[in-house]
């Protein structure tokens, strides 16, 4: 399919950024700009809310519109009134290795009167390196975390330092989906008693849900296992269905739907291959082992993803918007209402803005996106509005 935005387009913005950096101390600093871009259904106006900012790559937005974002680093700012915070003191040990580092960031489904938020991490332990998930209490005026708690820790660290996964989604039962890739060593995605390559499920304060598939056998925090490394994840708040997106080797970039109990392959099976272009397992499907909702092949490298559903664009309703790495881009993935299944597919914003790491609706229904970069941003995409007549 086309690409909505031709590779040409790169221009003001990213100048823009490149020369308020310069300017900048080693803050993060808010910026002003704004671009107004068309797509297939609707004109849109990206707005460039702060620049500065060391890798970020979670964000999460508070019911008032106050911004998290986490830089993989080991920081975690907030984005308030046009103004990036200083670092929010409390977080726990953060081991930054590789790929690894302070990742996601996600809302306690009461979090409007808790206040508890829940992070995904890279910790040091016996081995090596692994995931690990927290809980804290973000502090009234949002400048420290209190009752910090680690709910989670892999059971298998490594010294590798590659796929950690790791996305958080909040089910309304309070529960939390996270994912943890297969952290480099793809055997460990198919083996039942590693957290590695998986879909995992807990209750808000670390202990095991009672409808966890593997409760009987195998690691009981498991939901799905065959996963190569699900960098985004989401809940529809309309219909409940859990999506992923997650990182083919070379080609075969997958969104699945991940179910309890449910085995999505990697490596047995999988629509890319090696990076020495070697095939990958026994082929694209076997007995045992579901098919993804949809697949890339060549590969973009997803990011974060949301399921979009708010008021400011009804075009939009019910589409996943996935980030993509390579080529810089935000894809929309049009889903039938019935099927579920992907009827078209939109290609927004290539090459304008940086390697998109992460994607989350707001609650006024603007999405907002960060650049996984150096000089990272956060990046506020809004409905443009009608001319005045």
């Amino acid at each position: 399919m086309p690409d909505q935005i031709a590779q040409t387009r790169r221009r003001r913005i990213p100048a823009v950024i490149a020369l308020l950096t310069i300017l900048s101390s080693a803050v993060a600093f808010p910026v002003t700009a704004r671009e107004t871009i068309p797509t297939h259904e609707v004109s849109v106006d990206v707005e460039v809310l702060a620049s500065g900012l060391d890798h970020p790559w979670g964000v999460e937005p508070l019911p008032d519109g106050t911004i998290l974002v986490s830089e993989r680093s080991g920081t975690l700012r907030m984005l308030r009134d046009g103004k990036v915070s200083a670092p929010i003191s409390g977080l726990p040990e953060v081991a930054a290795h590789g790929q690894g580092g302070l990742l996601d960031i996600a809302l306690a489904a009461d979090f409007a009167t808790s206040r508890l938020i829940f992070l995904s991490y890279s910790a040091s332990g016996d081995g090596g390196y692994g995931t690990a998930i927290a809980r804290a209490r973000l502090t009234q005026d949002g400048t420290a975390l209190t009752d910090v708690t680690e709910i989670f820790r892999m059971n298998r660290f490594s010294d590798v330092g590659r796929h950690f996964g790791s996305r958080i989604a909040v089910a309304t039962d309070g529960t939390l989906f996270f994912t943890i890739g297969d952290r480099g060593e793809s055997e460990r995605a198919q083996d039942p008693d590693d957290h590695a390559g998986a879909v995992l499920h807990l209750n808000a304060d670390g202990t095991i849900p009672a409808d966890n598939p593997h409760a009987g056998g195998g690691a009981a925090e498991l939901w799905s296992k065959g996963h190569r490394n699900a960098q985004g994840l989401d809940i529809d708040p309309t219909t409940g269905v859990l999506y992923s997106v997650e990182h083919g080797a070379r080609g075969g970039d997958e969104v699945n739907r991940p179910q309890a109990g449910r085995n999505y392959g990697w490596p047995v099976i999988s629509y890319g291959r090696h990076y020495s272009g070697a095939e990958i397992g026994i082929g694209s499907a076997a007995e045992g082992f579901e098919q993804p909702v949809h697949y890339w092949d060549p590969s973009i490298a997803p990011g974060g993803m949301a399921v979009y559903r708010g008021e400011m664009f009804p075009e939009w309703d019910g589409d996943l918007l996935v980030g993509a790495l390579k080529f810089q881009m935000l894809v929309r993935l049009d889903l039938d209402d019935e099927s579920g299944e992907v009827l078209s597919e939109e290609r927004l914003f290539k090459g304008n803005y940086g390697r998109i790491r992460d994607v989350r609706v707001a609650p006024d229904g603007a999405v907002l996106m960060v650049t996984d970069e150096d000089d990272g941003a956060v990046l506020r995409i809004s409905r443009t509005p009608d001319p005045i007549e």
